[in-house]
């Protein structure tokens, strides 16, 4: 079966997995009835494999390279997000650490892509 190019990229894979336990915070705190906070960290979360992957749509490596800087900069908005949330109980002190290490290990992969691929030139 042919596959997407984002679809190979290890950065897209553990986006994944990181997007899929922040929306999984988000259905907890909509049973809190937090909608709107919900909302926020859902898209956020999004934004980090939408944008590796549309990226990886781009015809031109510094086109590419922008992709993946916001990416990274929606990584960030996730975790303040979290701390945040941290800060105000709405989630365990636990959860919000291991989120927030995920969080960094993505955001130092994804930096460290995003050079090569500049490296890579044109």
């Amino acid at each position: 079966m042919n596959k997407f190019r984002f679809e190979n990229l290890d950065i897209w894979k553990d986006g994944m997995c990181v997007c899929s336990k922040l929306i999984d915070i988000a259905s907890c705190l909509e049973n809190k009835r937090l909608f709107s906070f919900a909302d926020q960290l859902r898209r956020a979360a999004l934004s980090i494999t939408n944008n590796i992957s549309e990226g990886a749509g781009s015809y031109s490596k510094k086109e590419f390279a922008y992709f993946l800087s916001v990416s990274r900069r929606s990584l960030f908005e996730c975790v303040n997000i979290i701390l945040v949330f941290r800060n105000k109980d709405l989630i365990a002190v636990k959860e919000a650490e291991e989120i927030y290490q995920s969080l960094y290990s993505l955001s130092v992969k994804i930096h460290n892509f995003r050079l090569s691929v500049l490296k890579s030139g044109e």
